[in-house]
């Protein structure tokens, strides 16, 4: 058998929700539906030991494999299962050549081949229209399950953002945003004029725990603005965007625009290095995010680690509701995402609520059959376990629930699997020199830490928040006016959420995803994200005359 009894039943599941029955008929009508894809070159439910996948490289408008192959193995049962042509660095020369045939001033902007805006909101409608196929958007949604294990509700929501992203900058959406602004100037045939520019050749590099919508929204966002992208996305998720991409040819993509590139960390630096782009979108670890700024000079824009705060306000309402969207921010995707909800500040008046209780009856009824708890592709479960048994040395803290293995499973142990996770530490001791780094230490898992704090120490949380590196998201669940304004007006995370509906995930498509209080942050998915990351301001002063009658050479000053 090459699947696990895991994933087998995970599979039937999945055709269950979607189809609306059980029945191996609506499998196999689903598998059909797979097969039938113009555009796609493998089937989810087909990949095997006995039937890998081979994941190409795209450099110059041509696909290729490599003199070198990466197995990835499947994280539900460790079956090797695709194979993924990785260049390494003697095979770097297409690519930079590639990228170095870019000029600055990039494939179009506002005075250079203006058409390609057209183009694009075209190619994004056709887009948009095969993603709200209920096949496509199915397609997609079981093969990110494959490599990047989430419910099928969750993967689905990925693939529907991705689809609005795409209507949202149809038609003539595109070349809105490359609209530009004039002044008056000092004199008759003089005005200046703001533009939006590309940057010419780019670089992104994007993580495993979206494999869709991370690299599609900043990949398009850079096309949009006239640049010519490198994309590399890891290797253990990348044949999800690989099929993407060839989406995205079938629906008009001039296969000369992107390069698409699988290679390991080195390689890719080297790329970087001796390519030179002039702009570099990195989403990832705050570790590598730094030692590219330094590599590249500052060229960078980055969307890296976030160690993301819940603050409970004093006004308690609805406390069911507020308890399911703490155990979604905490555990959907098994915590891998990196807006998941990391600590819990609670009002003494929420701690004297069965809070606590509730949320540890919804994490536990979380399972690895239907993926609501699964597998953590970066962090194993001893180190998991080991930063559990490392909060609890301190003097208060308890373990809430959780903190121990998954059981029944046939997950490699290269990968985590626990179960959903809390800790409780006092804020007393957090704010100690010797605690505060431990228990802000982002865990890529399905961990949180929790808190109680009294109306008297919000300074304390405050101090808390300010003395955090990472400011990505946040949430204030409160309908209290004045105390949002306090939390809000002392504190920097770029996109915050306040209100008794406030949630630290599931950002859709139609508001900023980014971090604050760096000039290095990099937002996702709107107008303002896409200029701010994919092209910079250019000013274009015209200054055409007449020159005044009777003008005579003035005095030298």
């Amino acid at each position: 058998m090459y699947r696990s009894a895991v994933a087998a039943r995970l599979l039937r599941g999945v055709a269950a929700i979607h189809n609306g029955s059980g029945s191996l008929s609506s499998l196999h009508r689903s598998r059909r539906f797979a097969h039938s894809l113009p555009f796609a070159t493998v089937d989810a439910e087909e990949l095997s030991g006995d039937r890998p996948a081979e994941v190409q490289n795209l450099v110059q408008g041509k696909w290729g494999g490599s003199s070198s192959w990466n197995t990835i193995v499947d994280p539900l049962n460790g079956e090797p299962f695709i194979r993924v042509a990785e260049v390494d660095e003697k095979g770097i020369k297409p690519f930079v050549e590639s990228l170095s045939k870019c000029p600055k001033h990039g494939l179009h902007n506002p005075f250079k081949s203006p058409e390609r805006y057209l183009l694009y909101g075209n190619i994004s409608s056709k887009v948009g229209h095969m993603l709200s196929l209920p096949k496509v958007s199915d397609f997609f949604a079981r093969l990110i399950q494959r490599v990047s294990p989430k419910s099928y509700q969750q993967a689905l929501a990925e693939v529907q953002v991705t689809q609005k992203f795409f209507e949202n900058f149809s038609g003539d959406q595109v070349r809105f945003l490359a609209r530009s602004f004039g002044v008056p100037g000092n004199h008759l045939g003089q005005q200046s004029n703001g533009f939006r520019w590309p940057y010419g050749p780019v670089a992104i590099i994007t993580p495993f725990n979206f494999p869709l919508e991370i690299p599609v929204l900043q990949l398009m966002g850079a096309l949009y603005m006239g640049n010519k992208p490198l994309l590399k996305v890891d290797s253990k998720v990348s044949i999800v965007m690989e099929q993407m991409m060839r989406l995205l040819h079938y629906c008009g993509l001039p296969e000369e625009d992107v390069d698409f590139i699988n290679s390991d960390g080195k390689t890719m630096n080297k790329i970087l290095m001796e390519a030179n782009p002039r702009m570099t979108l990195f989403t990832g670890s705050s570790r590598v995010a730094e030692k590219l700024a330094v590599d590249l000079n500052g060229r960078v824009k980055l969307e890296d680690a976030g160690f993301d705060w819940k603050i409970l306000g004093p006004d308690v309402c609805e406390a069911d509701y507020v308890a399911w969207v703490c155990d979604q921010d905490a555990y959907a995707c098994s915590g891998q995402k990196c807006s998941a909800q990391s600590i819990l500040f609670m009002h003494e008046n929420w701690a004297a609520t069965p809070l606590l209780s509730k949320l540890k009856e919804l994490a536990e009824r979380r399972k690895l059959e239907d993926l609501t708890v699964g597998p953590v592709l970066t962090v194993t479960t001893e180190a998991m376990l080991d930063h559990v048994n490392k909060l609890l040395n301190i003097p208060g803290a308890k373990l809430l629930f959780g903190g121990k293995a998954l059981e029944n499973h046939s997950i490699p142990s290269i990968y985590g699997a626990v179960k959903p996770t809390a800790v409780y530490v006092p804020l007393e001791e957090i704010l100690k020199a010797g605690n505060y780094e431990l228990v802000t230490k982002e865990v890529f898992g399905p961990f949180q830490v929790v808190t109680e704090y009294k109306e008297s120490q919000l300074s304390m949380v405050l101090e808390a928040l300010e003395r955090m590196h990472a400011h990505l998201t946040a949430a204030v669940v409160s309908n209290d006016v004045l105390f949002l304004q306090e939390v809000i007006g002392q504190s920097v995370n770029g996109t915050t959420y306040a209100g008794l509906r406030a949630r630290t995930t599931g950002a859709p498509q139609n508001h900023w995803f980014g971090p604050a209080g760096d000039p290095r942050g990099a937002g996702i998915g709107t107008p303002e994200a896409i200029k701010l990351v994919w092209s910079c301001h250019r000013e274009i002063i015209y200054d055409i005359g007449p020159v005044p009658q009777q003008w005579e050479i003035p005095p030298s000053t």
